[in-house]
């Protein structure tokens, strides 16, 4: 299904943002530039400083572009919502392999930095589910970039956090969907049954979900789910709450927006959050699963862990395996308030990232970040990286990856 008005207001917005480039340049190229989204509608607890000193382009780009049935491809604009894009393509019978599950997490936002569901065992990262890219570049051309046409940009561009360039459009695979999840639950007791019923459950196919609560060093559940048409009318069907009466009467029972908490947040609770709760999500291979557990309730003890695994290909580019093949990895998520002790966010954290790298894990760059460029550097492969922004003259148009999302560049 293409719309061809869709893509000629889509050509007339790229070459706004090549206009602004354009603009930035004749004016010296004094400083960086980078998207004009404002930094509290981002998915991070914290704003970054640099929106304030950067010349900032304005992205107005939040339109799917194009449903491709016989490629199996959703082509969409990067500030394309996954709440967004599923209400799109469900009433087609479609759906995209990986779904973060906040509405509110963009296409771009996901490419840019990295995105991860309980059906990763199978597909991988969010990145991972894309075929193509294409970006606004430094010098203010338009490019795209796939597997087999500009590749090293293509395979450069995720965790990259903005750094080579704008992204106006991203291709990504979708799948057939289906009208329910069938869900188990099972109860595991025992550190190590809890990895080794994860590692099974997470290396099985046939499950279309794969995730774990972890509650104790002793206790988890382990949550499998299958697509599937049918339900079983004896069964419990979970209801969705998106309805008039459950949003009157319990509402204030919903999270809400992590935008609206930063936007409405002063300096003396900011700091508070910063020192007595944590949110974190490491990802570790698979085999060091049971080593990782232990670590987090060392330097944290946070409960509950979610555990969410996903197979990471051996492709080029920042985060990969170390060895030849794709590895099955897991994703452990801490989000709480830390009981430990003697609990120091700074040292604490120093701690639990120097595990991670020793492991060859990775950690989601959204969170607070207390690596120095050298520990940055070592904990991610930026060969590739430091190579185009190299060949692209990125060195003066956008800073350096770490000078984005270090602790020191946030607030």
């Amino acid at each position: 299904m293409h719309n061809s008005s869709q893509q000629t207001n889509w050509y007339t917005k790229a070459g706004n943002i090549n206009s602004e480039v354009r603009e930035w340049k004749n004016e010296g190229s004094k400083r960086y530039m980078c998207t004009g989204r404002p930094g509290w509608l981002t998915v991070s607890l914290r704003v970054g400083k640099y929106k304030k000193i950067h010349k900032n382009i304005m992205i107005n780009l939040m339109d799917v572009l194009e449903v491709d049935s016989e490629r199996q491809v959703v082509r969409v604009e990067p500030l394309v919502t996954m709440g967004q894009l599923t209400a799109h393509l469900n009433p087609m019978g479609w759906t995209i392999p990986v779904v973060p599950e906040l509405d509110d997490l963009t296409v771009g936002g996901l490419i840019m930095g990295t995105g991860i569901e309980s059906s990763s065992h199978i597909y991988g990262l969010f990145q991972h589910t894309c075929v193509a890219y294409e970006l606004v570049l430094a010098d203010g051309s338009l490019v795209r970039c796939s597997p087999t046409e500009n590749s090293d940009l293509f395979y450069a561009v995720p965790w990259s956090c903005g750094t080579l360039g704008f992204l106006v459009a991203a291709e990504i695979k979708m799948i057939p969907a289906k009208k329910y999840v069938k869900i188990h639950y099972e109860p595991v007791r025992g550190l190590r049954k809890i990895c080794e019923k994860f590692t099974e459950e997470s290396k099985k196919k046939e499950n279309s979900f794969v995730e774990g609560l972890v509650y104790s060093l002793e206790e988890a559940v382990i949550m499998t789910g299958v697509l599937t048409d049918e339900a079983e009318q004896s069964k419990d069907i979970i209801p969705f709450g998106n309805n008039p009466i459950f949003r009157y009467l319990f509402g204030w029972m919903v999270p809400p927006k992590i935008s609206l908490l930063k936007l409405t947040q002063g300096e003396a609770i900011r700091k508070l959050y910063e020192q007595h709760h944590v949110v974190q999500d490491m990802l570790v291979p698979m085999k060091s699963l049971e080593k990782s557990i232990q670590t987090f309730h060392v330097d944290l003890n946070v409960y509950p862990l979610w555990l969410c695994p996903f197979i990471l290909p051996n492709n080029p580019g920042m985060v990969h395996p170390k060895g030849d093949e794709a590895e099955l990895y897991v994703d452990i998520g801490a989000y709480g308030e830390p009981k430990r002790k003697q609990f120091e966010a700074r040292a604490s954290m120093r701690q639990m990232e120097k595990f991670v790298r020793s492991v060859h894990g990775f950690q989601m760059l959204y969170a607070d970040c207390y690596m120095t460029r050298e520990e940055f550097w070592d904990m991610f492969d930026g060969s590739l990286y430091h190579k185009l922004r190299e060949q692209m003259n990125c060195k003066d148009a956008f800073p350096e990856v770490y000078d984005k999302i270090c602790k020191a560049a946030r607030h």
